[in-house]
């Protein structure tokens, strides 16, 4: 047998050996065994956990009238002053007290009569408090110092706690979709085996938010403003594809 025979031999050897190498790796059923055919059951469920938040936002605003807009801005200003000061002595941290809207224009009663002028203002305040028993208590404080609004209280949770909430919705979420998933595999004629894959779909917190509260009056006796305060809800969906065999 001359060399390029050889050769060729050997080159069609190592092609017939890749062909079955790729041939192994790749193989799947051709004939009609049902048990040999991938089947899964995909389902979505949600889970959810409640606690009693252990936080609060605050916003009040302060706001002032006047003939022209640098006084309505120097009220906005001294009120401001007092207000951070109060809030501060009180125990809270300066960053805990941001701006969220500052605003001064001519009042809409006004823009169209030259005669009569008058600017209003209004500088709003989101107020972050650690500890929600306290909340009444800086709502008086606030107010003391010259705020003219409470316009809304929200209660949340730290990071922390809504981390610790978040893995128990996802816990009572992957219980929720294993039991959907065995229902639907009985109703199927199938047994779950397994998992072949499985993500959260959505999650997130619903806040609980007071519009209201009582007001302490004059005669209370130095009690605190009343805020009544609900559960902080967590939300997970969950997708999961479950393996599953005849039964």
């Amino acid at each position: 047998m001359n060399r390029r025979l050889t050769a060729l031999i050997g080159i069609a050897a190592l092609v017939a050996l890749a062909g079955c190498t790729g041939f192994a790796g790749t193989a799947t059923p051709t004939g009609g065994d049902d048990a040999q055919l991938e089947r899964s059951i995909e389902v979505t469920a949600t889970g959810e956990a409640a606690s009693a938040p252990d936080r609060a936002t605050l916003r009040v605003a302060v706001t002032a009238t006047g003939g022209d807009a640098e006084a309505v801005r120097d009220e906005l200003a001294a009120g401001e002053a007092d207000l951070r000061a109060a809030l501060t002595d009180w125990g809270l941290d300066e960053e805990a007290i941001r701006t969220e809207r500052y605003d001064v224009r001519e009042s809409y009663e006004t823009r169209d009569d030259p005669n009569r002028t008058r600017y209003e203002g209004v500088h709003q305040y989101a107020i972050e408090v650690g500890d929600v028993d306290a909340v009444g208590e800086v709502i008086d404080v606030a107010i003391d110092a010259g705020a003219d609004q409470v316009q809304r209280i929200r209660f949340g949770l730290s990071e922390e706690r809504e981390r610790e909430l978040r893995e128990e919705a996802i816990t009572a979420a992957m219980e929720n979709a294993d039991d959907d998933a065995a229902v639907l595999a009985n109703a199927s004629d199938l047994e779950v085996v397994g998992v072949y894959d499985v993500s959260t779909a959505q999650s997130g917190s619903t806040p609980f938010v007071a519009e209201r509260y009582a007001a302490a009056g004059g005669d209370a006796g130095g009690a605190s403003t009343s805020v009544q305060t609900g559960d902080v809800t967590v939300r997970v969906s969950v997708n999961v594809v479950y393996e599953a065999v005849p039964a």
